[in-house]
């Protein structure tokens, strides 16, 4: 709609809190409306399925506080390093699983109603590159860490999913050295490239991060949701296609 709902179209707001009821490696925290999900299994947060359950069960819960941001941010020194290869070589059928729960979370952060910031404390690698692209703002830390689409430099086709998701959001010049080459960026070179929107130094990351949650909070609520639809309808739309074709050949391949 794009009509702006008066207030008492809304159930009362929950009171805040700061408290966690998903399953680690994701902490789910809730105070002024901010939903903060911060992932940490203690490595290199890699998306397996357990990450991915959690992510989606923290985003449920921000959607059911009616939060007016999602904070994404990964553990010092790592956003994520991507997909789970281990399981690449234990299960077709977790494999399948899983590429299909990535493939679906861009989709879900692309489409979501309410501001997603992501904050890349570190390495952003494949998978997690993709998290980057498919939040609202990004803001990222200069401290020696790399962002990469490294599929084809690890002899592994990009997905068609992460193909759309790399052309809604990189700048057209990146497009091919990005997602062909595997073209790796240094966090202000990923600036240009449009996988983050901003940099700072170590120090200025949680100032710089609030300071985005505070003007994302100030948006209304209702023109924002109708504008990123309105904007991303048609990308959106190609995203679903990609993804049931990234099915069909996921399922030929890891059918056993």
């Amino acid at each position: 709609m794009d009509a702006a709902a008066g207030d008492d179209a809304h159930p009362p707001l929950r009171p805040p809190q700061v408290e966690t009821s998903v399953p680690q490696p994701v902490a789910y925290t809730f105070a002024d409306l901010i939903a903060t999900l911060t992932l940490d299994d203690g490595k290199a947060n890699v998306m397996g399925l357990p990450m991915l359950a959690a992510i989606n069960a923290a985003l449920d819960r921000a959607q059911a506080d009616r939060a007016k941001v999602v904070v994404l941010r990964g553990r010092p020194g790592m956003f994520s390093g991507g997909f789970d290869l281990a399981v690449f070589k234990r299960s077709p059928a977790d494999t399948l699983a899983m590429l299909h729960a990535g493939a679906l979370l861009t989709e879900r952060l692309l489409s979501l109603p309410v501001p997603v910031l992501a904050v890349c404390t570190g390495h952003a690698m494949a998978m997690g590159a993709f998290l980057l692209l498919s939040a609202d703002v990004r803001v990222g830390v200069n401290a020696g860490s790399r962002v990469q689409a490294n599929e084809v430099q690890i002899g592994m086709t990009l997905p068609y999913f992460a193909i759309q998701v790399c052309r809604m959001r990189l700048s057209p010049p990146h497009l091919n050295l990005a997602a062909c080459t595997a073209q790796p960026y240094t966090p202000e070179e990923a600036v240009a490239a449009g996988f983050l929107d901003l940099v700072v130094p170590a120090e200025a990351l949680d100032s710089a991060s609030q300071a985005q949650v505070q003007r994302l909070a100030g948006l209304n609520a209702e023109a924002f949701a109708a504008t990123k639809q309105r904007l991303r309808k048609a990308d959106l739309q190609a995203l679903r296609q990609a993804i049931e074709d990234d099915l069909l050949n996921w399922r030929s391949r890891f059918s056993g």
